[in-house]
């Protein structure tokens, strides 16, 4: 199989023929790239982005020009039948798989109608059944897994988190057909700039998204397969795009329909609440995190809990047990949505998982990858504060909110230390904790839970105190 392309080198392609509305030229693209690129690799990646259909290809040899396909100015590109079919070759099928494909091909109109079949939820007993094989999980563990000492929850995830919520957050809501690329997204989530021409519901999913993922990562310790963690993660994903807000978070009453599927989702409210529990509860019972996480990508979707937001919401909280459990997060890097879309379709219409399996397997494999890069660049983190991560942030945040100076600041840390740190590591806890009172600005002092106000107060204090 072809080595992949960096999505970031196809979006930073995309962003200079979206400034050209006119077209714009191989040539041209090329002198404005920012670091150099053999002429062929890009017309190798022009092709793939024109495969695609995220950009369209006018003229011939020299004078062929690039430019965005007339809907992706603005709306949700679609794929071409033939780019659709392109995108089946990026992800190893198994037999199974290809036979799901061959019955989803059919016009849905004549495909059997389905409705939601309880059993399918029954039958499943935690540990006992499983979608994922012995072999399947020992790989996804072998590839997922840091090679690090043991943390508490959600360290793993902290570490990357500004990379995650930008791959996650872009990659999810491409997957629900949204059409910022991943440099819009970068720009939106770090500087809040919403991309010209776009829909504004696009970027609040995207900010959503982030919104999301921050709960589940600052919350790692208290989450779960709960109505707490899933209604509130709904909540976050679901806000301000909901026709009734006070939908987001609650659980559906309404008859809902799939599009281009012959699934008819379950319509009496009891049942629904009923089958969400028995989801949780199941969830929550399994042991292996992988199981767990694919086991909820499954049966959340089937059920339509909610009035809409479903799928975003599976995908997002498969990342919970990986997160709690300081393995790689899942963030469907390179999925194609048409692949994704159909292994959907076949557990809706069929009750199958071979197809959402190899889509699921794929795409942790990639995301690993992508992270053990990621972490290898960011280097090993400090360990003594990773031991003491609360008492610092606590004491750190106990002085600002109290808006102590310099030299109660640092009697208020002598007196922390000799309260509750043990000997042999206070006086390195009073130099770290010391160190990041002097690096707090207005850019990084959330992390302390500190407020706005409070910050302000201190640092007219600190500043205008002398040592």
């Amino acid at each position: 199989m072809a080595k992949p392309i960096p999505e970031e080198d196809l979006a930073a392609i995309e962003e200079i023929v979206r400034s050209h509305p006119d077209g714009v030229t191989a040539q041209e693209i090329a002198e404005v790239l920012p670091t150099g690129l053999p002429r062929r690799t890009l017309q190798y990646r022009l092709q793939r982005l024109v495969e695609e259909g995220r950009l369209a290809k006018e003229g011939q040899r020299r004078w062929t020009k690039y430019r965005l396909p007339a809907k992706g100015r603005g709306e949700g590109v679609a794929a071409t039948p033939e780019t659709a079919e392109e995108e089946w070759d990026i992800v190893p099928l198994s037999e199974n798989s290809a036979a799901i494909r061959g019955y989803l091909s059919q016009p849905f109109e004549t495909r059997k109608p389905a409705g939601y079949n309880r059993n399918f939820l029954d039958s499943y007993r935690p540990n006992v059944s499983a979608y994922l094989t012995d072999k399947e999980r020992a790989h996804l563990a072998k590839v997922g897994k840091p090679q690090i000492a043991e943390q508490p929850a959600g360290t793993y995830a902290k570490q990357i988190l500004n990379r995650l919520l930008i791959d996650l957050s872009w990659n999810s809501s491409r997957l629900e057909g949204n059409t910022y690329s991943l440099l819009d997204t970068r720009r939106l989530i770090e500087f809040g700039e919403e991309a010209e021409g776009r829909d504004r519901l696009e970027a609040q999913m995207i900010l959503n998204h982030k919104d999301a993922i921050e709960f589940l990562v600052s919350e790692a310790d208290g989450i779960g397969f709960n109505r707490y963690t899933i209604l509130n993660l709904h909540a976050m994903l679901a806000n301000n795009l909901l026709p009734d807000e006070t939908a987001a978070g609650r659980l559906r009453h309404i008859a809902v329909g799939i599009e281009k599927s012959a699934f008819h989702p379950l319509e009496v409210p009891q049942l629904i609440e009923e089958c969400f529990d028995q989801i949780l509860a199941t969830t929550g019972a399994i042991e292996d995190p992988f199981e767990q996480a694919f086991f909820f990508m499954v049966q959340l979707p089937y059920l339509q809990p909610f009035d809409d937001v479903n799928k975003r919401v599976s995908r997002i909280a498969a990342n919970i047990p990986l997160i709690k459990s300081n393995l790689a997060p899942l963030s469907f890097t390179d999925v194609p949505r048409s692949i994704y879309t159909e292994a959907i379709l076949g557990v809706y219409e069929l009750n199958r998982i071979e197809l959402l399996k190899d889509v699921f397997i794929w795409a942790y494999e990639r995301s690993a990858a992508r992270y053990a890069a990621v972490r290898q660049s960011l280097g090993e983190p400090d360990p003594f504060r990773l031991q003491h991560r609360q008492a610092i942030r606590a004491v750190v945040g106990e002085i600002v909110r109290r808006g102590l100076g310099r030299k109660e600041s640092a009697a208020y840390i002598t007196n922390f230390a000799k309260e509750n740190i043990r000997d042999a590591d206070r006086e390195r806890f009073r130099e770290v904790a010391e160190n990041e009172l002097l690096a707090l600005h207005e850019g990084n002092y959330a992390r302390y839970q500190i407020r706005p106000a409070e910050f302000e107060a201190w640092r007219q204090v600190w500043t205008g105190a002398t040592v």
